[in-house]
C-alpha cells in the first residue's frame, strides 16, 4: 500500500519554514507498513493543488495533505478539496462546539466570524476532531483512494496522526507487519563500518534490509523487516541482532528505539533515579537544549551554565583564574574544572562540560580551529578528552554535542 504526502503553502517553497511535517507523517506511516511513494510541496494556488490531487490519486492509495486550513484568505485548501470532490461546505455543529470550547477555555477572547467559519467543512468529509486547534482534520474517499486533510501546525497535525489517522487506517486496511531495530554507533565512519560488517550484510535474508544513517560523529544502523508473519519476522530480527552486536561491540552505544541519544540517556537516568547538569562554552547551550526538548526532562536534568567567556567561567562557574592563565580556556584542565563545579553547583550525579575553539577565529587560545575538550564528572571521578572536529563552525558545535552525549552515556552505563 502506497501513500503520497502533499504539503501546501508558499512558506515552504520560499524556504521560510522547513517541512518537518512530511518527515513525521512518513515515519508514522512506515511503522504500520505503508510506503510513501512521493512527497510533494505546492504553492497556495488552486490549479496547482488540483493538479497535485489528480496525480496523487493515480499513484497512491492514501493521500495525506497538510497546510492551508487556517482562517485567512490565503488558506484555500478546504474550498479546493470541496471543488475536487464536487462538494459544498456546510457548518459542522461538532466542530463549531469544539471551537467555542477552545475559545472559552484557552483563548478567552471573543470569537471572530473568521474563526467560526472554520466549522465549514465539505459535506462528504468525515471529521477528525482537532483538540488543539480550530481547523478540523477531514477524511474523504474517491475512487478507492483515501484523502486526509490535516492542519499544518505541527503539534496539531501530530496529535491527529497519532490519535485519529493511524487508528482509522489500521481499522480500514490490512497492513504487513514491520519491525525496525536501530543501533547507535560512535567513533567509526560509515565506510569503515560498512567494510567491517560486509559479510554480515551479505548474509541477511531477503526480507531484512540494512540501512546506514550517518550524522556528525555517529552512524545509526537500522535493520528493517517487513512481512505478513509477525512471529517469523520477530524471531529472525532477534537472531540478526545477536549476530551483529559482537561485530560492533566496541562502538555500540545502545538501541535508538525511535529515540534520540539524549532521550535514551534520559530513560537511563530516570530508571537509576540520577541527575545531570551541563557547563557549556563552545556548544553554547546546545546540549541543554537537546535535553529539555524531551518531555519529563526535569526529572533528570537539573540545569546548565553557558559560560561562553572567561569572565563567566571565573565569576559564575568559579573556575580558578590561575588554571585558565596556565592552560588557556580551551584545555582539559578547564573543562574538568567546569564539570566539577557545575556538578557541585546543581548537586547532580553527572555533569558534562565543553570548551573549545569552534571558529572562525582563535580568540584568546592557541589551540587550532576545531579543537574541543569535553569533560565528564561524577561524584567519584572527573576526566576529559581532546577532539579535533574540523574547521566548520556548525559542524564542530554539533559534533561536540554528540560526542558529549556519547561520553555521558558510556559513563551512565558503567553504574
Amino acid at each position: 500500500m502506497q501513500a503520497e504526502i502533499i504539503t501546501i503553502g508558499d512558506e515552504i517553497l520560499i524556504g521560510q519554514i522547513v517541512d518537518s511535517n512530511s518527515a513525521f507523517i512518513a515515519k508514522q506511516l512506515n511503522k504500520i507498513g505503508v510506503s510513501v511513494y512521493q512527497i510533494t510541496s505546492v504553492q497556495d494556488d488552486r490549479a496547482h493543488i488540483l493538479k497535485a490531487f489528480t496525480e496523487a490519486e493515480a499513484n497512491a492509495d492514501i493521500v495525506i495533505i497538510t497546510g492551508g486550513l487556517g482562517p485567512t484568505k490565503d488558506d484555500i485548501t478546504k474550498t479546493t478539496i470541496a471543488h475536487y470532490f464536487n462538494d459544498t461546505l456546510k457548518e459542522d455543529i461538532s466542530v463549531r462546539k469544539n471551537i467555542e470550547h477552545l475559545w472559552e477555555v484557552f483563548v478567552k477572547k471573543p470569537i471572530m466570524q473568521v474563526n467560526l467559519d472554520q466549522a465549514l467543512v465539505p459535506t462528504k468529509a468525515k471529521i477528525l476532531m482537532n483538540k488543539y486547534g480550530s481547523a478540523p482534520g477531514m477524511w474523504l474517499e474517491k475512487n478507492n483512494t483515501v484523502f486526509i486533510a490535516l492542519p499544518g501546525v505541527p503539534y496539531e497535525m501530530k496529535a491527529l496522526i497519532d490519535d485519529e489517522v493511524i487508528p482509522k487506517l489500521r481499522a480500514q486496511f490490512k497492513f504487513p507487519f514491520i519491525q525496525h531495530t536501530t543501533f547507535l554507533t560512535y567513533g567509526l565512519g560509515e565506510s569503515a563500518l560498512a567494510e567491517r560488517i560486509e559479510e554480515f550484510e551479505n548474509q541477511l535474508p531477503d526480507f531484512i534490509k540494512l540501512a546506514y544513517l550517518p550524522s556528525l560523529g555517529r552512524v545509526r544502523l537500522r535493520l528493517s523487516a517487513k512481512g505478513d508473519n509477525k512471529t517469523i519476522i520477530s524471531s529472525e530480527m532477534e537472531k540478526q541482532t545477536q549476530l551483529l552486536l559482537p561485530q560492533i561491540a566496541d562502538i555500540f552505544a545502545g538501541f535508538e528505539e525511535d529515540l534520540s541519544i539524549e532521550a535514551v540517556i534520559g530513560k537511563h537516568l530516570t530508571l537509576q533515579n540520577r541527575t545531570v547538569a551541563t557547563a557549556e562554552s563552545c556548544t553554547g547551550g546546545l546540549i541543554a537544549q537537546r535535553f529539555t526538548t524531551n518531555p519529563g526532562a526535569s526529572k533528570y536534568f537539573k540545569g546548565s551554565i553557558v559560560s561562553y567567556t572567561k569572565e563567566a567561567k571565573v565569576n559564575v562557574l568559579k573556575v580558578s583564574e590561575d588554571i585558565i592563565d596556565k592552560h588557556s580556556v580551551v584545555s582539559g584542565e578547564v573543562a574538568e574544572a567546569m564539570a566539577k563545579n557545575v556538578l557541585q553547583l546543581f548537586k547532580t550525579d553527572f555533569a558534562i562540560a565543553t570548551t573549545g575553539n569552534a571558529g572562525p577565529t582563535k580568540d584568546d587560545t592557541t589551540e587550532d580551529l576545531g579543537i574541543v575538550y569535553i569533560a565528564v564528572a561524577t561524584k567519584n571521578e572527573i576526566y576529559s578528552q581532546k577532539f579535533s572536529f574540523g574547521n566548520h563552525r556548525v559542524k564542530v558545535i554539533n559534533k561536540a554535542a554528540n560526542k558529549a552525549f556519547e561520553m555521558l552515556q558510556k559513563e551512565i552505563l558503567k553504574k
